[in-house]
């Protein structure tokens, strides 16, 4: 497999002093003996620490001192005059490294040591923590290392001062990448409550312990009440890991040269929902030990169902696996090479790694275009080359779709000895060569005006005209909304629709060739709406911003989707009044009967294309929307269509190529709680030469109002607003804790006392965030007509 998912197998500082107990000749160093079996069984890297426990101890000698007693004194100013003159000058002795060649360093991944404590409680420890790290880092960047995997983040009051200092780091360092390692959730969420708290200092003189453990991570817990410590309340607790990774990248400003190294050794949580967060994530590197594994009926390793669906899933971005543990036989059957195989057969067992390498699916012809921004195309605007034109005939599914639209109506069409047919926006001839083969094998006479606007195409028309048409189409070189055609026709056939449906124009080229149409005439498309829904990306984001001017960040962009996640779920939401996940905004119908017209059939404004929607979102999970993923579905005719909706592209249109998802970014990201609710509104706009979109969004997060008193009841705006402002607030669930935990189904029992009604509860919502309005007036993108 050519991009097949690179391994690299974990190494402790026990297993590199065990490797230099057996260095022969051939090997001049353990590390270097490591890498070279490590090549011998598979893998792609190394991945080791890059300090030994001397530093670690030298380190707690200097820098923390113990409880100052009279004994003591003199020891104790002898270790600061110590630890001042290392934090004046930090340097390693060698013992205190693991490797020290350059040789050494090329395939590794080195860890940075675990026992730092950038975000301790204690200001000191915090401060020589971070001198360390970048002691380790400048070391490591002496040795050309191109990645180091940092330790997590351990306390939640104190994340910012972790992501300060990475940040330090990312600043000092130019070509250095920097993979954060952490938990997709807290596991200290599954101890239970009498579990020892957890130290703030690493005071701890434990040995290196054989394989990196999944640090505990230290979060203030408010109260909750027993209801909500339901069976599923710790997934509530879930987001608290996401949330420490968020502040960080959002406090290193999205650098790009920050990723995550996603840790799978907690049992990984059933909600889908959770899992797809990261999806959306820079994750670059997965800890996969063997303790995750389980043992089938026969006592080989194999992963759970959770970790296997989830580590199928994350194939697609090729991330770096890292096996730690594999070596230690903790499994009966098959030896560390069984954990390699198994891993390879997930890979390999991936639908979208599968979809990837067979010909014909979107995800093969789109390699290299994933999360790739492209501007739309101008097609009034501009003449297309025809490589341009070439690669969207490569669509066999879109063109046989519109040859069987093309079928339908002419079997649907009355008895008649003559049906014209036209084809406005004829391009290289594709729906021309179709339309013929759906009249060859309906057995009508039909004739087709080609129409086509583009003078390098027309050529190319009126070579096929020759050499393959004959008299059986008749060509028209013109923009369709001003040529003129010798009659009206019985069925219009164009190909002008976009990733939004209307953001190629089809609406205003449609208006100008509708006069082609007689009155009982069919159009090929018949409608087409467009959908949106909220989009987080953090690659798609930082793609957008990559200039620093305004105009990225407020310009729809067609988009291969890979690194995203949609942040929305179905259902009402908390409050009810919520839509689905994936939502219409507007829907354009041909030929139309609500424009004025002159006397020529052309519309007089184009007013009556402007539209505009407002969307209401549930977001069940935390997240960041970066943006809004838009779609189109559309009908050719009857029952046959075009869709790059995720909900019926299946059914609909399976492997289209030719429409990629449009991509709306937002200048800022807007932060959404669990349970919150997104309001998005979008405008189509347009003057006498332009068509543009602006949009904007509100978040909110849903409460209950219980009325004091009847009379006090009403809405006192008089206009329906659900803003809770009136009335005493109900308790509102912790944005931390998840859709599914924040309300438990209760009993009636629960909510009404025997005989007696109680106070109905009103939803209602408060206001927490808004984004600014995005592409006002067009001023940084729009459409030419």
């Amino acid at each position: 497999m050519a991009d097949a998912t690179s391994l690299a197998s974990c190494f402790t500082f026990d297993d590199i002093s065990q490797a230099s107990a057996r260095t022969d000749g051939s090997d001049k160093t353990p590390v270097l003996k490591l890498i070279r079996e490590s090549h011998a069984k598979g893998y792609d890297f190394v991945c080791l620490p890059l300090t030994t426990p001397k530093w670690r101890e030298r380190w707690r000698n200097m820098c923390i001192v113990p409880s100052a007693s009279t004994d003591d004194t003199d020891e104790n100013a002898t270790a600061e005059q110590q630890a001042e003159a290392w934090r004046k000058a930090p340097s390693f002795l060698h013992e205190e490294v693991t490797i020290s060649r350059l040789d050494e360093a090329m395939p590794v991944l080195v860890m940075a040591s675990d026992w730092l404590q950038l975000d301790s409680t204690d200001d000191w420890v915090r401060h020589d923590s971070e001198i360390a790290l970048r002691q380790e880092v400048a070391y490591a960047s002496y040795l050309n290392v191109q990645t180091v995997i940092l330790p997590p983040p351990r306390h939640r009051s104190q994340v910012a001062s972790y992501a300060r200092a990475i940040n330090e780091c990312l600043k000092s360092t130019t070509y250095m990448n920097f993979s954060i390692r952490l938990p997709i959730y807290d596991p200290a969420v599954f101890q239970p409550k009498e579990s020892p708290p957890i130290p703030s200092s690493p005071l701890s003189t434990s040995s290196t312990p054989s394989a990196p453990t999944t640090p505990k991570i230290v979060i203030p817990r408010a109260s909750t009440s027993k209801s909500l410590k339901a069976a599923r309340a710790p997934e509530g607790e879930i987001n608290a890991t996401w949330e420490m990774w968020d502040i960080i990248r959002t406090l290193c400003d999205y650098n790009t040269r920050l990723t995550l190294t996603l840790d799978l050794t907690p049992p990984l949580p059933s909600n889908a929902g959770i899992l797809n967060r990261w999806m959306a994530e820079p994750v670059h590197h997965i800890f996969l030990p063997a303790s995750t594994f389980i043992a089938n009926v026969k006592g080989y390793p194999v992963l759970p169902k959770g970790a296997q669906s989830f580590l199928r899933n994350s194939m697609a971005h090729h991330p770096i696996i890292i096996m730690s543990g594999v070596s230690s036989g903790l499994h009966t059957k098959g030896g560390e090479s069984a954990y390699v195989q198994y891993v390879r057969h997930v890979e390999k067992t991936s639908s979208a790694v599968q979809a990837a390498v067979t010909a014909g699916t979107v995800e093969h012809f789109a390699q290299g275009y994933q999360d790739y921004l492209q501007n739309p195309l101008q097609p009034l605007m501009d003449n297309l080359q025809s490589i341009t034109y070439q690669t969207f005939e490569q669509d066999p599914v879109k063109y046989r779709n519109y040859e069987e639209a093309v079928y339908h109506a002419l079997m649907d069409w009355p008895d008649s000895d003559h049906i014209v047919i036209c084809v406005a926006g004829a391009g290289r001839g594709p729906l021309v060569e179709r339309s013929l083969t759906a009249i060859k094998r309906s057995g009508r006479s039909a004739f087709v005006y080609a129409v086509e606007k583009n003078p390098n195409a027309f050529v190319t028309l009126q070579g096929r005209k020759q050499n393959e048409w004959g008299d059986s189409v008749q060509l028209f070189f013109g923009d369709m909304r001003h040529v003129e055609l010798p009659e009206q026709v019985d069925i219009l056939i164009t190909e002008l629709l976009g990733s939004f449906g209307d953001n190629e124009l089809s609406p205003e080229c449609l208006d100008g060739a509708m006069r082609f149409l007689k009155p009982d005439g069919i159009s090929i498309p018949s409608s087409y709406s467009a959908h949106l829904a909220p989009l987080s990306s953090s690659k798609l984001y930082n793609n957008a911003r990559i200039s620093r001017e305004i105009k990225g960040m407020e310009t729809p962009y067609v988009v291969m989707f890979q690194n995203v996640n949609i942040l929305s779920g179905d259902g009402g939401g908390v409050s009810g009044r919520c839509g689905r996940k994936i939502q219409q905004c507007w829907e354009f119908e041909h030929p139309r009967k609500d424009a004025t017209v002159d006397e020529r059939g052309l519309p007089l404004t184009n007013s009556h294309n402007v539209r505009s929607a407002k969307l209401s979102f549930h977001i069940p999970h935390a997240g960041v929307m970066h943006g809004l993923a838009g779609y189109f579905e559309a009908v050719l005719y009857g029952h046959v269509g075009l869709s790059i909706h995720p909900h019926s592209k299946d059914r609909v249109s399976k492997d289209m190529l030719s429409w990629f998802p449009l991509f709306f970014p937002f200048k800022e990201p807007l932060y959404l709680p669990s349970n919150s609710e997104l309001h998005v509104s979008i405008w189509r706009l347009t003057n006498e030469r332009q068509v543009w979109y602006e949009w904007y969004a509100e978040s909110f997060l849903p409460v209950f109002n219980t009325p004091s008193s009847p009379e006090h009841s009403e809405d006192v705006s008089g206009d329906g607003s659900f803003f809770a402002c009136t009335s005493t607030h109900v308790a509102v669930p912790s944005p931390v804790i998840d859709a599914i935990d924040a309300f438990p189904s209760l009993e009636r029992s629960e909510l009404r006392k025997s005989g007696e009604e109680s106070p109905r509860c009103t939803p209602g919502v408060i206001k927490i965030g808004q984004t600014s309005l995005h592409n006002p007036g067009g001023r940084s993108s729009w459409i030419g007509l």
